[in-house]
């Protein structure tokens, strides 16, 4: 609703101000309690509005190489990934948590800057065409009425759920991020249970984030050709079969060199799904309809996620065995792929049907609009020539001598 009435910039700014107040501010507290909301509540907000809005200005700012913009903008995650890690421990060493949160306030604010060199699109039109807005003197409660509910219906447009597409996507996206952060909180934990030295099993996530980093904007690079482009959904079904079978393999996986190839391939696919997830959504939905998209989606992404990880660790203390998570997640996510790949190809195919009789619609309206004009035509020409005749007969015979 905010970038729709102010648009990315100030968003963003305000995003920033808020992460950096919150992690300033959470470096002061004496409680938990305290934590919750600066961190949670105040940088929760933050966060969003950064996330949501750069997406936003990606689908304005890229058309032709969208899908490439897409993948190295998402890169930006797990390039800080490895790089925060590292600068975490040293100042959590050098100055303690509270200097460590100050510290980090300080470096979010570096959003406010990255914010404010979002230049908002012009929309250019053609003078002549252009017309400027009239002024209204007087206003009509009815219609000021009227106008509200219509911009509420824009920034919260509930039409999506009638778009087929849209709730293919939605589906398998949902089953996909039910599935895809337990693995992440439970891999170093599942390695030490293997035996696995607690640093080396850390180590894990962080090779995990290192081949993301470059499979990001390799797929957005792939995903951007003539032949890929077209086929985008059925990339996005590829990849997230691919992130769910390496999970299914992973209790197979018990010494380290094993659980490293795993951590490879784990962030292959993920790197895959998270450069095309926002990708096929622009593809459905168009650059003007984005906005509302994208913060339905993410508002209806928020319950996996929270239901993911307590559902995984909830089979660990049952079963008492980390496979199970590992089947459950990749099960959920195998499932979600087969299925956007089964349902994208009956939706396109339906479409192309309806696109067919619409043509073949348009057609014969053509014909039939054609065939009384070139009739009522021909009786004007029939008339014409009557009329011609009649003049000339009424003509005396000299005058039909010089007529003709």
């Amino acid at each position: 609703m905010l970038v729709s009435r102010f648009g990315s910039r100030p968003v963003v700014m305000m995003g920033g101000l808020m992460c950096g107040v919150s992690m300033v501010t959470a470096s002061f507290g004496s409680s938990i309690i305290y934590l919750y909301l600066c961190i949670g509540i105040i940088g929760g907000w933050g966060l969003c509005f950064n996330l949501n809005a750069s997406l936003t200005i990606i689908s304005k700012y890229f058309l032709a190489k969208r899908p490439l913009a897409n993948g190295l903008a998402m890169a930006g995650s797990p390039v800080f990934l490895c790089v925060l890690a590292p600068v975490n421990q040293y100042l959590l060493g050098h100055f303690g948590w509270r200097g460590s949160l100050l510290i980090l306030g300080g470096m979010m604010l570096n959003c406010c800057v990255a914010g404010a060199l979002m230049r908002p699109v012009a929309q250019l039109c053609n003078p002549r065409s252009c017309t400027p807005p009239k002024k209204v003197e007087q206003t009509n409660n009815t219609k000021t009425r009227g106008s509200c509910m219509k911009n509420a219906k824009t920034f919260m447009d509930l039409s999506f759920f009638k778009d087929q597409g849209f709730i293919i996507y939605l589906i398998g996206n949902v089953m996909f991020i039910f599935g895809a952060y337990a693995p992440i909180v439970f891999l170093s934990a599942y390695a030490i249970s293997q035996g696995v030295a607690e640093y080396s099993a850390a180590y894990l996530l962080s090779i995990m984030g290192f081949v993301d980093m470059f499979v990001r904007p390799g797929t957005g690079l792939v995903a951007n050709s003539k032949w890929f482009r077209p086929r985008i959904q059925y990339l996005f079904s590829f990849a997230m079969v691919f992130n769910g079978t390496f999970h299914l393999l992973c209790p197979l996986m018990r010494t380290y060199p094993l659980l490293v190839a795993y951590a490879v391939f784990f962030g292959v696919g993920f790197g895959m799904v998270f450069a095309l997830i926002f990708e096929c959504l622009m593809d459905l939905m168009g650059s003007q309809r984005f906005p509302s998209a994208v913060g339905l989606v993410t508002i209806i992404e928020c319950f996996p996620m929270l239901l993911g990880p307590p559902a995984a660790g909830l089979l660990v203390d049952i079963f008492g065995d980390y496979k199970y998570l590992f089947f459950m997640c990749g099960g959920v996510i195998t499932t979600g792929g087969l299925f956007l790949f089964v349902m994208n190809i009956y939706n396109y195919n339906r479409l192309d049907k309806v696109n067919r009789l619409k043509d073949t619609g348009q057609n014969q309206n053509t014909i039939e609009n054609q065939e009384p004009i070139s009739s009522s035509e021909a009786q004007m020409v029939l008339m014409d020539l009557e009329v011609k005749e009649m003049k000339t007969a009424q003509l005396d015979p000299e005058d039909k001598e010089e007529t003709s």
